[in-house]
């Protein structure tokens, strides 16, 4: 880490969570953040659902959720982006504070609730989007819709046009009810309604599912079912948790989803276990407690054709991001392969 990076950490760490995270979206925008070199091996270069990536690392939603910075962050080494969650209207979120730092764990807490300017201003900014990389979106739904399936059809259908992939994501807690929609009858005629939305757009784009980490055993076998038979293109697994288990930090009983480092073993054998019960048909991408190349790896040897990072950067800066490219490039040479693809499922059994 620079000693610029580190100084500006440092600084936005005397402030209030939420009120860091917006200005470094400030910082960002007004070009005052560096940006670091991106890293670039043909090792690294990989396919997911079509989407052909320079790496396989990408940002989780919940960072930009307006699509404000996307310029930027398309220029700091990441192989691709994910923003929102965008609901059909514009909704305040959840009443403040709402997002804890958890420092002694290198997590977070954050019950935000879907805060988001609206599908359709987001998509009048993802209408201008750079070009060079994969930028997805993340579909939710208003906390007072009458439908929310039918709000993430909606969602998709203003902002298709302008993104390379959406996430239907039915696994965030801090919406109330919202993970109901990952029981099997509800999610399937919810990606059933997504999927009839895809086929209206100007061209078709993959469709992922964002699952959360607390489902049980049968449940998970249920996600898996649904998906496999949906027509979607990839599951991202996972979201945060409600699990709150050998936490240290004075935040750690603050109600919401729980990201970070807590977050890596139990997210990461739910992707295992994905992995065995898709068997390979459709592609995973890995999210929750990545801070290293070791553990972007290790999702990737679990099962994960690409990952995505978020809270890591709160503590390490988007430094992070070409570090992770240049020391997993390291990994994959030292044990033998010549790509991403290869080293996917290796270590699946680790999990299990």
């Amino acid at each position: 880490m620079s000693l610029i990076e580190c100084a500006g950490l440092a600084l936005l760490h005397r402030v209030d969570p939420e009120r860091a995270h917006t200005l470094s979206l400030m910082a960002l925008r007004s070009g005052l953040a560096p940006l670091p070199k991106p890293y670039v091996s043909p090792r690294l270069a990989t396919t997911v659902a079509g989407l052909h990536l320079a790496n396989p690392i990408g940002l989780a939603a919940g960072y930009d959720k307006n699509a404000v910075a996307l310029a930027p962050l398309a220029r700091a080494g990441f192989g691709f982006l994910e923003v929102g969650a965008a609901t059909p209207r514009p909704q305040p979120g959840n009443p403040r504070p709402r997002l804890f730092r958890l420092t002694e764990d290198r997590a977070a807490i954050n019950r935000f609730g879907f805060n988001n300017d609206g599908a359709a201003v987001i998509a009048s900014r993802l209408a201008r989007k750079p070009a060079g990389l994969p930028i997805g979106l993340n579909l939710g739904a208003n906390k007072d819709s009458e439908n929310r399936a039918r709000d993430f059809a909606e969602v998709l259908a203003t902002c298709g046009p302008h993104i390379d992939f959406a996430t239907v994501n039915v696994s965030s807690p801090n919406t109330e009810r919202l993970r109901d929609l990952q029981g099997k009858a509800a999610l399937a005629a919810l990606l059933a309604g997504v999927v009839e939305a895809r086929a209206a757009l100007p061209r078709a784009i993959p469709i992922f599912l964002k699952i959360a980490p607390d489902l049980d055993p049968q449940g998970l076998e249920d996600v898996a079912e649904v998906a496999l038979a949906s027509g979607i293109d990839a599951i991202i697994a996972t979201n945060t948790t409600l699990a709150r288990e050998g936490l240290k930090s004075a935040n750690f009983g603050e109600k919401g989803g729980l990201s970070g480092a807590p977050l890596f073993e139990k997210s990461t054998r739910i992707l295992a276990r994905l992995s065995q019960l898709t068997a390979g048909k459709l592609p995973l991408i890995g999210v929750g407690g990545i801070a290293s190349a070791d553990q972007a790896y290790a999702k990737i040897r679990a099962g994960a054709s690409a990952v995505q990072l978020y809270t890591a950067m709160a503590y390490e800066g988007l430094g992070l991001v070409p570090r992770i490219a240049r020391d997993l490039d390291a990994l994959l040479a030292l044990e033998g392969f010549d790509t991403v693809e290869e080293a996917v499922g290796t270590g699946r059994s680790d999990w299990l």
